[in-house]
């Protein structure tokens, strides 16, 4: 496996045999490469306010990796080529950590998604350190940090200009719905489902999640997501309005 490694990793290659054995100074390197990384993710999600943030996906990164330098070192102590039993382990139990991490909000809202997809390929990222793959897991990193860094705005943009979107709409009574309706009719869109929001029973509000499509051309042509919700919130009924993403 390590002389595979040499062949077929660059910058296993360029270090020398030491980078792709299992030595200290190479089990050093790939702990140190896998925190950098996590650290640097860690960091982009903690900027946004996200629940895995600089600690989280710095172990992430570091489990992955010793468990890859464990497999590496069981099939030296044994002799023989195996399974990677704590490798697959890891994976297992990182992609259930990521579905408990996904959770929906008191407004319907899928919450957690990016961050738990995120997880799962940080743990197989660090595995790739692990196996001494440098060059893949570099890859994979730069990858995963410009889809967390770049990617949001640009699918901002292409989001607010879809023809589909859902509102989390707060009415000051039930009463007016029927009111709400007929104004989005008149604006040339269509109510796809409207369903009452139980989390606030109780509260004086009446509370609905609104999927909705754009079906006049002028709106589809001209008119941003935002600047429909702007044009709703000047309804004197309407307590709050924002839309709903993941």
């Amino acid at each position: 496996m390590n002389m595979e490694s040499i062949m077929t990793d660059p910058l296993a290659r360029l270090l020398g045999p030491w980078a792709a054995d299992i030595t200290v100074e190479s089990v050093l390197l790939r702990i140190f490469l896998s925190l950098l990384m996590g650290a640097f993710i860690g960091w982009e999600r903690s900027s946004k306010r996200h629940s895995a943030g600089l600690r989280t996906f710095m172990l992430t990164f570091l489990i992955g990796t010793l468990a890859a330098i464990g497999d590496s070192c069981i099939f030296i102590a044994s002799g023989r080529h195996g399974h990677f039993l704590l490798s697959a382990g890891v994976v297992i139990g990182a992609a259930i950590i990521a579905v408990h991490s996904v959770f929906y909000s008191s407004r319907n809202q899928i919450k957690g998604l990016t961050t738990a997809v995120g997880l799962w390929v940080a743990v197989i990222t660090g595995i790739l350190l692990g196996m001494g793959c440098y060059a893949v897991g570099i890859a994979a990193f730069a990858a995963l940090l410009c889809i967390l860094l770049w990617f949001p705005p640009l699918e901002a943009v292409l989001n607010n200009r879809s023809n589909h979107f859902e509102l989390h709409l707060e009415l000051t009574n039930s009463i007016s719905l029927q009111d709400f309706v007929t104004v989005i009719r008149r604006l040339g869109l269509k109510i796809v489902e409207i369903e009452q929001n139980p989390a606030y029973v109780g509260s004086g509000l009446s509370v609905y999640s609104i999927s909705i499509t754009v079906s006049n051309e002028m709106l589809k042509k001209y008119k941003t997501h935002q600047e429909i919700i702007e044009a709703l919130k000047s309804l004197d009924y309407v307590y709050h309005i924002e839309e709903m993403r993941s």
